[in-house]
């Protein structure tokens, strides 16, 4: 999970038992709370509507209103109660907060501390289990260790870093802002000197990390990006691609953002999707081989189709 999805999360865990007990408080007023814009309060809002207990009957879901300027809330008595852990819960809660504790570079560590002590002193005799469990977590390995160190010591970094949409190895460097988990992958946010932006690089597509001796110089006007909406950031330059996959290649649509999915007969999915650079789904299409097509546009499909001739031109001459 992204940090900006966990930071909503916990936003919306903590914002349902304090609209309760403020039916009716003004939204600006709300928004204000929370340190969000009126805008955001109203997207977690409206997927508070698709949030409840199972069966996802009507009367099982939230219901929230706002039309005329003030939040009321209902349906909600199961999230408004205290959360309450049971025995196996709060065991596993500690070992996980004690694996977590022992992760290189962690920050906040202060306040990973007192939550596991009180978590002890709520768990009692029982939280003397969590201390048989041994878990281990491998230090240094990896780009993720020195990218904390850089981070906490303000140091620039020196990155050779794989692109796979241009299928190329480039060179930057880059002031580092923060460290982030998205989806299972770690990422570096930072100020890359090469683009003179602030730009998001996957640590397993790092192939070399230096730490320089520059101290890092991030530019007042370079803000973090919002990944409540996920990494990827349509354009208007953006170019609309229409595939069609056969049954093998059903994962481009599950792995990929897509705008639209449709079923056709004998397992064909028609997926469009919006790409920036489209020379990473060149090379897509290619893969697939005879599972998937491009359909549109006309030159996208003219480009595959020569480069996939070249392919074959190369075969027979070997």
């Amino acid at each position: 999970m992204s940090q900006g999805a966990t930071e909503r999360l916990s936003r919306l865990l903590a914002m349902v038992p304090y609209l309760v007990g403020r039916q009716g408080i003004p939204l600006a007023r709300a928004a204000d709370e929370f340190g969000i814009t009126e805008r955001q309060l109203v997207k977690d809002l409206e997927l508070l509507f698709v949030c409840g207990t199972p069966g996802h009957l009507p009367d099982d879901l939230i219901e929230a209103e706002w039309g005329d300027g003030h939040v009321f809330l209902g349906n909600v008595d199961a999230i408004a109660r205290p959360l309450r852990l049971d025995v196996d819960e709060a065991l596993a809660l500690l070992v996980g907060l004690r694996a977590l504790a022992d992760v290189p570079g962690l920050h906040h560590r202060d306040a990973l501390d007192r939550t596991l002590a009180k978590l002890e002193a709520a768990a009692g005799d029982a939280a003397g289990a969590s201390t048989q469990v041994s878990v281990q977590v491998e230090q240094g390995v990896g780009p993720l260790a020195e990218v904390r160190r850089a981070l906490a010591a303000g140091r620039r970094l020196h990155l050779t870093y794989f692109v796979p949409t241009r299928d190329e190895t480039t060179q930057r460097d880059v002031d580092p802002m923060r460290v982030l988990m998205v989806d299972g992958r770690w990422y570096l946010e930072g100020w890359c000197h090469r683009a003179e932006e602030v730009r998001l690089f996957r640590l397993d597509r790092v192939e070399a990390l230096t730490v320089l001796d520059l101290p890092a110089e991030v530019p007042a006007s370079a803000t973090l990006r919002d990944l409540d909406e996920g990494l990827f950031r349509s354009s208007p330059e953006d170019t609309v691609v229409t595939l069609e996959l056969g049954p093998t290649a059903h994962w481009v649509a599950d792995y990929y953002p897509v705008e639209s999915v449709e079923r056709l007969p004998q397992g064909i999915l028609l997926v469009r999707i919006r790409v920036g650079d489209d020379r990473w789904l060149r090379t897509l299409a290619l893969r697939l081989g005879g599972a998937a097509r491009v359909l549109h546009p006309p030159e996208l499909v003219t480009a595959v189709l020569e480069r996939a001739r070249e392919g074959l031109a190369a075969y027979e001459r070997t």
